[in-house]
C-alpha cells in the first residue's frame, strides 16, 4: 500500500509558496549562524539586537525571492538554472541589507539595527549554500525514495563522453525514468575505472552474455557524439546478441531546445543500421535549375513522389503541379505541406492514363519539368495483374511522355527500378519498357528525357521492414522467401534527392544509376530486427522460409548485360550506356503492346518478351513462354497473331490519330 501511494503522489509537485517559507526559514537560520561563527561559536554577542534584526532579514529575503522567482523551481528537478536564482536572490538579499543598513544610520529609525559587513558576507555565503544543498538533497531523497518503492531497469550507457553524462543527467533527472545506470561503457583506456557522477566506467572487455546476466543489464544506450554510421554499425550488432535492448541518442542538432529530453532516447532501429552516410548535393545546381520553373510531379502522393515535392518546395521554384489518383494520401500531402506554411502548389487527384484529362492539364499549367513517378510497383500482384500493370507503367508514361513533346516540356524525368534490369517478372518488364519508350522520345530532340534507377527504399509502402515491423509486433512468425534473397536499400530523402540531382545534371538521353551501396542479405535483416526488439531468434519469434514469389528475383541488379557505366561529378550518379535500340521497331512494338492490352488481348506478355529479349519470368504462369525456362527464344508469332495485331493496330491508329499528335 505504501508503495502504490508513493508511485500515485510522485508526479505531485510541493506547493511553492511551501519552498518560500522553507528558504526563509533557512536564511533565517543561516543569519544566526553567521554570528555564531563571527563570534567563534560563542555568544559573547548582544543577542536582543540579533532577535531584533531577524525578522527584518527574514523579510528582506522573502522580498528578494519574490523578486528573482527562486522559490517557483521544481525541486526535484532541481539544476544549473535553479542554483542561479538562488544566487541572483542571495545577492539582491544582501544588497538590499546593506542599503538598510545604511539607510537606518542616515535616519536612525532603529537605533540598535546595525549588522556588521562580515555578518552580511558570512550570512551570503551559509544561505547560498543552505539553500543549495537542500534542493540537491531534497532530490536526491526524493529519487532514492521513489525508486526504492518502484522496478527499476538496470542500464549501461556506452560513451563515458560529454553526449553520455548528458544522458545521464536526463535518465536521473527525470522521475517518471525507472532506469538506473549501473555504469559507462568507454574504449579509452583513460577513462575505464574512474567513475562519473559516482557511475563507474567499465572497458568494452565487459560486453559478454556472463557481464550482463549477472547484472542483470535490461538497456544499453549509444551515446557517442557524431558516430559515423559503419561504427554505429559495428557496436549495435555487437550488442543484439545480449539480448538487451538496444536504444540511441539523437545527434545534438535534433535536442529539443539544446537539451536532451528523455523520450527522445529512442530503440534502435533497423534503418539507423542501413542509413548510409548523408549525401552532398550541389544545391546551388538544383537550386538554378528549379528557378522560377512550372514543376509537375506525377505519384506526387507515394513514397518517392511526395519526398520530391517535400524537397522541391524548399526551392524557389514558379508553381508546383501534384497529380496522384489516391485521394487520402494526396490531402494528406497538402495539409503537411500547408502547415510547413509552403502554399504555391496545386494538388490534383487524377490518373494519368486519362489522356484527355492530363492534356488539359498540360495546356493550363505549361510545365517545364516533369518528375514522372507514379507506377505500379508490388511484383507478386503485378504479375497476377499484367493488365494493369501495361496500362499504367508502359501507356500511362506513353501519354505523359508524348504530352511533354506535344507541349514542349523542357525535362522529363522518369523514375525506374533495378528491377527492369534483366527483368524477371511482368513488372520490372513494363519499366523496362517505359524507359525504352523514353529512350524513343528522345531521340525527336525537343525534350530532354531523363532516367533515373534505383533499387528498394527503407520505409516506402509495402517494403519489408514495415511488414517486418507489424510482424514482430503480432509475435511472429518473420516471413522471408529465401534464406539467400538479398536486395539494395536507400533511404526515401537520398533517393529523392539524387533523382533531383540527376534532374539538373541531365542533358536528355541518360540513364543514371545510383550508387545502392552493398546488398543487403533479408534473412540477416530479419534476424536483426529481432534482435532489436530485444527478442531472441528462434526462441521468441522465428523465421519462416515461404519460397519465392511469382517473378521474384534472388539478386536485383541495377545493370542490365551490355551496359556499362560513366562517372559523373557525383560520386554517387552514374550514367548507364545501353545498347543501341531499333528505335523506330522498338516504338511500334510499344505502340501495338498498348493496343493489345487495350483490348484485352491475352498475348500482351509474349510481345513484352519480343519488346524485352533478356525479360526471362521466374516461378511464374509466364515461364511457359520463355525456352528451358532460361534464354528467351521466342518462335514468331503466327500469320494469324500478326495479322490480327496489325489490323487492330492501323484501325486504332486511324480513329485516334491527330494532326497535333504528329510529329
Amino acid at each position: 500500500m505504501i508503495k502504490n501511494y508513493i508511485i500515485s503522489n510522485s508526479h505531485r509537485y510541493a506547493s511553492r509558496w511551501l519552498v518560500l517559507a522553507i528558504d526563509v526559514l533557512l536564511i533565517s537560520v543561516a543569519f544566526i549562524l553567521s554570528y555564531l561563527i563571527r563570534f567563534n561559536l560563542t555568544w559573547n554577542f548582544e543577542t536582543d539586537n540579533l532577535w531584533l534584526q531577524l525578522p527584518i532579514v527574514a523579510l528582506i529575503g522573502a522580498l528578494s525571492f519574490l523578486i528573482t522567482g527562486s522559490y517557483k523551481g521544481v525541486v526535484r528537478h532541481t539544476g544549473v538554472r535553479d542554483v542561479y536564482n538562488i544566487f541572483n536572490a542571495i545577492c539582491v538579499s544582501s544588497i538590499f541589507t546593506i542599503f538598510m543598513v545604511i539607510f537606518n544610520r542616515q535616519l536612525g529609525i532603529l537605533v540598535d539595527f546595525t549588522i556588521p559587513l562580515s555578518i552580511i558576507i558570512i550570512h551570503s555565503l551559509i544561505g547560498f549554500i543552505a539553500l543549495t544543498a537542500s534542493r540537491y538533497v531534497f532530490k536526491s531523497l526524493f529519487h532514492s525514495f521513489v525508486r526504492k518503492f518502484s522496478v527499476t531497469r538496470n542500464v549501461l550507457i556506452y560513451g563515458a563522453g560529454e553526449a553520455g553524462i548528458l544522458t545521464y543527467n536526463a535518465l536521473t533527472s527525470h522521475s517518471a525514468s525507472d532506469k538506473r545506470v549501473f555504469g559507462y561503457i568507454d574504449d579509452d583506456n583513460k577513462k575505464v575505472g574512474k567513475s562519473i557522477n559516482g557511475v563507474r566506467v567499465y572497458g568494452t572487455e565487459i560486453l559478454n552474455r556472463d557481464f550482463m546476466q549477472r547484472n542483470d543489464i535490461d538497456e544499453i544506450i549509444v551515446s557517442i557524439n557524431n558516430i559515423e554510421q559503419h561504427r554505429l554499425r559495428e557496436i549495435v550488432e555487437g550488442l543484439v546478441d545480449f539480448q538487451v535492448q538496444v536504444k540511441i541518442v539523437p545527434p545534438v542538432e535534433d535536442w529539443i531546445n539544446g537539451e536532451l529530453k528523455l523520450s527522445q532516447i529512442k530503440q534502435v532501429q533497423i534503418e539507423d543500421l542501413l542509413n548510409r552516410t548523408p549525401i552532398n548535393i550541389r544545391k546551388s545546381r538544383v537550386s538554378n535549375e528549379l528557378k522560377d520553373q512550372v514543376i509537375m510531379v506525377t505519384g506526387g502522393a507515394g513514397s518517392i513522389g511526395s519526398e520530391i515535392v517535400r524537397q522541391i518546395a524548399n526551392y524557389d521554384y514558379k508553381a508546383l503541379i501534384i497529380i496522384d489518383q489516391a485521394e487520402s494520401p494526396l490531402y494528406d500531402l497538402q495539409q503537411e505541406l500547408k502547415q510547413n506554411g509552403f502554399h504555391n502548389f496545386v494538388p490534383i487527384v487524377a490518373d494519368i492514363r486519362d489522356k484527355n484529362r492530363m492534356n488539359s492539364f498540360f495546356q493550363e499549367h505549361q510545365p517545364n519539368i516533369v518528375f514522372h513517378a507514379a507506377a505500379y510497383k508490388h511484383v507478386p500482384l503485378m504479375e497476377y495483374n499484367a493488365y494493369e500493370a501495361i496500362k499504367i507503367n508502359v501507356a500511362g508514361t506513353k501519354v505523359l511522355a508524348d504530352l511533354a513533346l506535344t507541349h514542349k516540356v523542357d525535362k522529363f524525368v522518369f523514375v525506374s527500378t533495378d528491377k527492369a534490369v534483366n527483368p524477371t517478372n511482368v513488372m520490372g518488364a513494363t519499366k523496362r519498357i517505359a524507359e525504352m519508350y523514353i529512350s524513343c522520345m528522345h531521340q525527336e530532340h525537343r525534350t530532354k528525357f531523363i532516367t533515373t534507377r534505383f533499387g528498394n527504399v527503407l520505409g516506402s509502402n509495402g517494403s519489408v521492414i514495415p511488414l517486418f515491423r507489424r510482424q514482430i509486433e503480432n509475435g511472429g512468425p518473420l516471413t522471408v522467401t529465401h534464406k539467400e534473397i538479398t536486395r539494395y536499400f536507400m533511404t526515401i530523402p537520398e533517393a529523392s534527392q539524387l533523382v533531383l540531382e540527376a534532374a539538373a545534371m541531365g542533358k536528355g538521353g541518360e540513364i543514371f544509376i545510383f550508387d545502392m551501396g552493398e546488398s543487403v542479405k533479408i534473412f540477416d535483416l530479419a534476424r536483426n530486427m529481432i534482435k532489436l526488439s530485444g527478442l531472441r531468434y528462434p526462441d521468441d519469434i522465428d523465421i519462416k522460409i515461404t519460397g519465392l514469389r511469382p517473378g521474384e528475383k534472388l539478386y536485383e541488379e541495377l545493370l542490365a548485360n551490355g551496359e556499362n557505366t560513366l562517372p559523373t561529378y557525383h560520386k554517387k550518379i552514374m550514367i548507364s550506356k545501353v545498347r543501341e535500340l531499333d528505335y523506330a521497331l522498338v516504338r511500334s512494338k510499344i505502340d501495338e503492346l498498348c493496343i493489345s492490352n487495350m483490348f484485352f488481348n491475352g498475348d500482351t506478355v509474349r510481345l513484352m518478351k519480343e519488346i524485352v529479349p533478356e525479360y526471362v519470368s521466374h516461378n511464374s504462369e509466364f515461364c511457359k513462354l520463355d525456352s528451358n525456362g532460361n534464354e528467351v527464344a521466342l518462335p514468331e508469332p503466327g500469320k494469324e497473331i500478326k495479322a490480327q495485331r496489325r489490323t487492330v493496330y492501323e484501325a486504332y491508329m486511324r480513329s485516334t490519330q491527330s494532326p497535333e499528335n504528329k510529329h
